[in-house]
């Protein structure tokens, strides 16, 4: 199975994957711990990548479609996957299809606008293995820190609300058109994710089914 999962700033993408790959047995490939990887190695596109990052903006198609054409070829991905990420743009959708990748379904995960800036300022990850919380939806079982390596927790540099603000409006102006086009050709799956973890996950899988 080959899947998608859609949504805004700190909808869930994420923690869901990690739940749902579990279910299906497929691997996850998320865009942005594959350009944090790339950044702390060294590589050039992965500081370039860093940089929009910071500011809230979308990583150029160039870098984002060379990247995740080269990771969906490992052999790892032959047996199915869950993309978190990418693609964001209908070009990059369209991309992907040259790639000669067929997705099986694409997930919107639906949440109101007022409770995503309360689920992005609560945001906390991990500095050494790199698990995401969320003070509100996912908090760890004791505070500020990792419940599966023990490490402190911090909030991402991007988690801050000037930043927030302009990541909502790039979505809206951009990521929000790839809706409209998997939409259309009859992918698409809109996903109420305004509820805990778990009862995300199990209405993904039956809208999957």
């Amino acid at each position: 199975m080959k899947l998608l999962l859609l949504g805004p700033p700190c909808v869930g993408k994420g923690s869901v994957s990690r739940k749902l790959l579990k279910k299906f047995d497929i691997i996850h490939v998320g865009s942005g711990e594959l350009l944090r990887a790339a950044y702390h190695l060294g590589y050039e596109y992965g500081k370039k990548a860093k940089e929009y990052v910071d500011k809230g903006e979308l990583v150029p198609d160039e870098v984002m479609n060379g990247l995740m054409k080269e990771r969906l070829s490992k052999d790892d991905c032959q047996k199915g996957f869950i993309l978190d990420g990418y693609p964001r743009t209908p070009e990059q959708a369209k991309a992907l299809e040259e790639m000669g990748i067929k997705l099986d379904k694409v997930i919107n995960l639906v949440v109101d606008p007022e409770i995503l800036a309360n689920r992005i300022l609560g945001r906390r990850s991990c500095k050494n293995c790199g698990e995401i919380y969320n003070l509100v939806t996912m908090p760890p079982e004791k505070e500020g820190t990792c419940d599966k390596c023990g490490s402190a927790l911090m909030k991402r540099d991007d988690d801050v609300p000037d930043v927030i603000r302009h990541r909502c409006e790039v979505y809206k102006d951009k990521t929000a058109r790839l809706n409209q086009y998997y939409r259309d050709i009859g992918l698409l799956i809109d996903v109420d994710a305004d509820a805990m973890l778990d009862e995300v996950c199990e209405r993904c899988i039956e809208a999957v089914k």
